[in-house]
């Protein structure tokens, strides 16, 4: 497909949903209190190791409210932006199925049932190795009543990148959680980073060659953000490593798109957290600007998303 007749040159989340639903979709990001299996011990400590105190819960809600309050303070915001909103509570911070069945439950019902007439379906984002069999047929029954979305942390396929940043998740766990996700109808969105310590554009591409192979629905593109306390931070002040440049990272994510299936819907193509807890690159905190020179880019060489896929479809 040539996306040119599109308003992007791939497929963008807010096209998707304009198109479908009639309204623009607001993720209201919420903090369940929960926690990670390599946090907390049972396979490892300290968390990934790019990964601030908030578990990539910057923006998410204030843990020691409950989740109404939550939402009704973050949708308040939202609804200051932008008019005639749908919302979907998004379970934001650590790992939000690394929990009891009974407490998801409770949780998630809240969020569903804040404002229900304006809320379309929930948004989950976790591990791959917090999936299994029992948390598949739960979400699956939640998804026959609403609309449920699981965002996979993968990051990188490189194993060896993986054991460095202390993800303490296989390649293998990733792809049992997709399967069992999929079994069941749920979307799958997959976030992945970019300027990872160590690993080149060559590395970039064979994690879309990974995750293309995959029957997952979306991707959220990240730059790789040193950020205040973390244990990258440190190792980064011991022994630096190549942080990415803007131009870098836009050629890197134009040749990613590129490269992946057309059917993918792009959530993100830039990731932020707050300005006071980051080190470095500054350039990410003008978002609108990197995503406009990711516009620019393919546009300016005649790509798309897809253009140079292999895979058949």
């Amino acid at each position: 497909m040539n996306y040119f007749t599109k308003a992007k040159p791939y497929n963008s989340l807010n096209e998707y949903n304009l198109k479908k639903y009639g309204k623009k979709i607001a993720k209201i990001n919420l903090n369940g209190g929960f926690t990670c299996p390599n946090r907390d011990g049972l396979k490892g400590v300290g968390g990934c190791t790019f990964c601030g105190k908030l578990g990539a819960g910057e923006f998410a809600g204030d843990k020691t409210k409950s989740i109404t309050e939550q939402f009704n303070e973050i949708k308040d915001v939202m609804d200051n932006k932008w008019k005639d909103l749908l919302y979907m509570p998004y379970f934001q911070a650590y790992s939000n199925t690394y929990s009891s069945i009974e407490n998801l439950d409770k949780l998630y019902k809240e969020a569903l049932n804040v404002i229900p007439e304006k809320t379309f379906g929930i948004s989950i984002a976790t591990r791959g190795d917090c999936i299994d069999e029992k948390i598949g047929a739960y979400l699956g029954e939640l998804n026959k009543k609403t609309h449920v979305q699981v965002e996979l942390g993968l990051q990188t396929s490189n194993e060896k990148t993986s054991i460095r940043i202390n993800r303490c998740m296989t390649n293998l766990e990733f792809i049992n959680a997709v399967n069992i996700l999929r079994k069941y109808n749920i979307e799958i969105v997959v976030h992945i980073i970019n300027g990872l310590p160590g690993e080149t554009i060559e590395d970039n591409l064979k994690t879309i060659d990974f995750i293309n192979k995959l029957d997952v629905q979306g991707i959220k593109f990240h730059s790789l953000l040193l950020i205040k306390d973390t244990y990258m931070y440190l190792e980064y002040q011991k022994e630096p490593f190549h942080i990415l440049t803007q131009d870098e990272y836009v050629k890197i994510v134009c040749e990613q798109i590129c490269h992946m299936r057309s059917d993918i819907i792009i959530h993100r193509l830039s990731a932020d957290t707050k300005i006071d807890d980051l080190i470095m690159p500054k350039w990410t905190i003008k978002k609108m600007t990197v995503m406009n020179d990711i516009d620019k880019y393919l546009r300016n060489n005649n790509l798309y998303q897809g253009i140079k896929y292999k895979g058949g479809n």
